[in-house]
């Protein structure tokens, strides 16, 4: 048995329908529950941040995750395969009109994504001053916390009503299947079996 973890909401429910496409099979979970078992699989429900900490430390054998909390957690898990969906950027927006100048002594950044923000103006060799910030990012600029934010882009229309605008993509993220080290080599003919039966479904699609 697999034991899966998929974060709640629109990625879990679009996961589930492949599984049923694969199985010809319903799989849905009860109103509340965190569990769903079948003669195969044992999934679980959790939030999108801790998907990959359940699969690293092997709670679960795999799990969907976004690639942006990938590279912003930087766990040691094995991403098996680009679902290509839930497609989204990483960006930094600031006030509209503004641009973008690397060469300011200091500029102040608000992110709930400080571990992408440090890596990308840290290539570029730019001292930066991060703000943590949990939610409601885009006041930032707006009250003078920040000079700029990094935050998830799906259509630019939360930045837009809020006078900012994208003025620079760090990243291109969508949904990875991952799957735990161990698990990988002690079910491995479990894993990749579920890995090819998806890999045909995505491939479909395309």
């Amino acid at each position: 048995m697999l034991t899966v973890a998929l974060p709640k909401g629109r990625i879990a429910e679009e996961t589930l329908e492949i599984f049923a496409s694969i199985f010809g099979e319903e799989f849905k979970f009860d109103d509340r529950k965190l569990i769903l078992e079948t003669k195969d699989f044992k999934f679980l429900l959790v939030r999108n941040q801790d998907v990959a900490t359940y699969v690293y430390h092997q709670a679960a054998d795999i799990g969907v995750v976004g690639l942006d909390t990938l590279e912003e957690q930087g766990l040691d898990v094995i991403r098996l395969l680009d679902l290509k969906r839930g497609i989204c950027k990483v960006a930094i927006g600031m006030r509209k009109g503004e641009k973008l100048d690397l060469n300011k002594p200091e500029l102040k950044v608000a992110t709930k994504m400080v571990n992408i923000t440090k890596k990308y103006f840290a290539e570029r060799a730019v001292a930066v001053d991060i703000i943590k910030l949990y939610g409601s990012i885009e006041l930032a600029p707006l009250v003078g916390l920040a000079d700029m934010i990094v935050d998830i882009v799906e259509t630019g229309a939360t930045m837009k009503q809020n006078g900012l605008e994208v003025v620079e993509e760090i990243m291109t993220s969508s949904t990875y299947l991952i799957a735990n080290k161990n698990s990988y080599f002690e079910k491995k003919s479990e894993v990749l079996d579920i890995f090819e039966k998806i890999s045909e479904v995505i491939d479909k699609a395309q």
